[in-house]
């Protein structure tokens, strides 16, 4: 069904993945601009007319923020089953984040005492898309970090339905359950812009994350720097690296649950059996045919999915390094073995009962990943994310003395007589 490819053709694979990201797109990256500029300097009025021309929706600064009754509407909307499963997430994933946490410190040496001072976000927008691609979870993910950081306000914006109410409500339920303190019925990248400057209705923000479309990922790259960001997202991809203990029915469900996400999607096996190999494409093959979602999924597969057979493990792991994939998957008889081999990972799925969707949903670590081979120097959005840290310096004038000769000559030598005559002045040495 896909392309079964030897392991010297790794480095044909690693260019079509890093190729399928959409977002440069000088169109959309100059319409995006225009937008943010607007909103940065029309406010309400700029981001009520995008609603109003993308979203069909009326909307002013009476009606953009969500009320209480429609949250509880969406409460009574969501079946008792789903709200429970919700929260039993919530709190995995808020014990997970407890553990990420990290306190301010401070080293007394003697003459000087040295720390780091954590301090929390004091406002966080997290963008929530509206439609097929609202994803409940997606908002515990990223709302629940912040909580556990302390962050003081979390704002959430998703896009308005024609009826002028929540595209997707229970997006709201979701919120609720994870503590968001304001909602707001904006989305695209007049949303993103709205939180980057704030407007009449909506609060200046500190930060923002959460997923969106193509206009959404260009805006928060265009804010980038007047707002912080979590990361410019591109499509989802999954890299299984299998070898003969493993099932070829487990493994072609795990690779098809990421291809359904979306036509650029890369659902990738290696393995370093030829027999799994041949069996897992035709389990792709008889899967597929049984999926709703099996024209996106054929899409995906044609363009992306790939089997790579090698000689041995450690080349299964080389190509994932290479890769650097979002979900990497060691479906393995000894994963922990296999684990001290792997460099550059989103998250990683150890033994053949750690289906990638276990951590979508209910395990606890974050589902917002890096993509794109971005997981070579970036991590998944965690509690650090939400935090600053200040360094703390404190000098007796014993320990200072001390150290100013070596403090002056290195200033000096670096053309910096100000930063010199700082030290020297307290010890009567004034550089003139």
């Amino acid at each position: 069904m896909i392309p079964i490819l030897k392991s010297s053709d790794a480095a044909a694979l690693k260019a079509r993945v890093m190729e399928r990201s959409q977002l440069q797109n000088d169109d959309i990256s100059a319409r995006v601009k225009e937008i943010v500029q607007r909103v940065c300097t029309e406010g309400d009025t700029a981001l009520f007319d995008y609603t109003a021309r993308f979203d069909k929706v009326q909307l002013t600064a009476e009606t953009v923020q969500v009320t209480r009754e429609e949250i509880d509407a969406a409460y009574a909307a969501a079946t008792p089953e789903w709200l429970e499963a919700m929260r039993e997430a919530a709190r995995r994933i808020t014990a997970f984040h407890e553990k990420q946490k990290q306190n301010t410190w401070i080293d007394f040496q003697p003459g000087i005492a040295l720390g780091q001072k954590i301090t929390p976000l004091s406002r966080v927008g997290v963008y929530v898309p509206g439609g097929t691609a609202a994803y409940p979870s997606s908002v515990l993910m990223n709302v629940l970090p912040a909580k556990v950081a302390g962050v003081k306000e979390i704002i959430m914006v998703t896009p308005p339905g024609k009826d002028g109410g929540v595209s997707y409500p229970l997006a709201l339920a979701a919120a609720d359950i994870a503590g968001v303190d304001k909602i707001y019925k904006v989305g695209g990248a007049q949303a993103v812009a709205a939180l980057a400057f704030g407007t009449e209705s909506i609060p200046r923000v500190d930060k923002i994350t959460g997923p969106g479309n193509i206009y959404v990922a260009n805006a928060k790259r265009e804010v980038f720097g007047h707002v912080g960001i979590d990361m410019v997202a591109g499509p989802s991809e999954v890299l299984v690296i299998a070898d003969g203990t493993a099932n070829p029915a487990y493994v072609a469900a795990d690779l098809l649950s990421q291809a359904e996400h979306d036509p650029f999607a890369a659902a990738i096996l290696v393995t370093n059996s030829d027999a799994l190999a041949t069996a897992v494409d035709a389990e792709l093959a008889r899967q597929t045919a049984l999926l709703p979602r099996q024209e996106v999924i054929l899409q995906s597969l044609t363009a992306y999915g790939t089997i790579v057979v090698c000689d041995d493990l450690p080349t299964c792991a080389d190509i994932a390094n290479q890769i650097a994939p979002e979900h990497l998957e060691l479906c393995v008889a000894e994963p922990y073995a296999l684990l001290p081999l792997i460099d550059n990972a989103g998250a990683i799925f150890m033994g053949h009962w750690s289906p990638e969707p276990l951590g979508d949903y209910f395990a606890g670590p974050n589902h917002v990943l890096p993509t794109s081979g971005t997981a070579r120097f970036f991590s998944p959005l965690n509690v650090d994310d939400f935090v600053k840290k200040s360094s703390l310096i404190c000098c007796t004038r014993e320990e200072l003395e001390k150290v100013s000769d070596q403090v002056i000559l290195l200033a000096r030598q670096e053309g910096l007589d100000a930063h010199a005559n700082a030290v020297a002045i307290r010890f009567g040495k004034e550089i003139t």
